[in-house]
């Protein structure tokens, strides 16, 4: 039955049905990757910086994956990006564990302890599977 009322409900309802759908699964996980430009680039201050990612924010709710390190000098391709010395890589369970993550006392603490010798912090977020 092709009744144009029937089918112009049926079209206003499906604008509104994959919004009810997708709050409904699981929300996809949050990549959060930060690069650090520092003032101070020696190997000690790289060292300092990464040990302090690992002290202060491997632990936090809802991580799923984590990583710091330094810069591989050996990447040297054209699209290599060499603008930083260290990189943090954390995957949580969900955007609102990021969310906690940002309010977090040890993530306030690892800011407090470590930005003095940040030249520039770039932050690339999204969503992953």
């Amino acid at each position: 039955m092709n009744h144009p009322l029937l089918l112009s409900i049926v079209a206003v309802l499906s604008l509104f049905v994959p919004a009810a759908l997708s709050a409904a699964e699981p929300e996809t996980a949050f990549a959060h990757h930060v690069f650090f430009t520092l003032k101070d680039k020696s190997p000690a201050a790289q060292d300092k910086l990464v040990a302090a990612c690992h002290k202060y924010l491997k632990n936090q709710k809802g991580v799923v994956s984590f990583a710091a390190g330094k810069r591989a000098p050996e990447a040297q391709r054209e699209v290599n990006d060499r603008d930083f010395e260290v990189s943090l890589h954390i995957v949580f369970k969900t955007s609102a564990d990021q969310s906690a993550y940002q309010q977090d006392a040890q993530h306030q603490k690892f800011i407090d302890e470590n930005s003095a010798n940040w030249a520039k912090v770039r932050v690339f977020d999204s969503y992953v599977n």
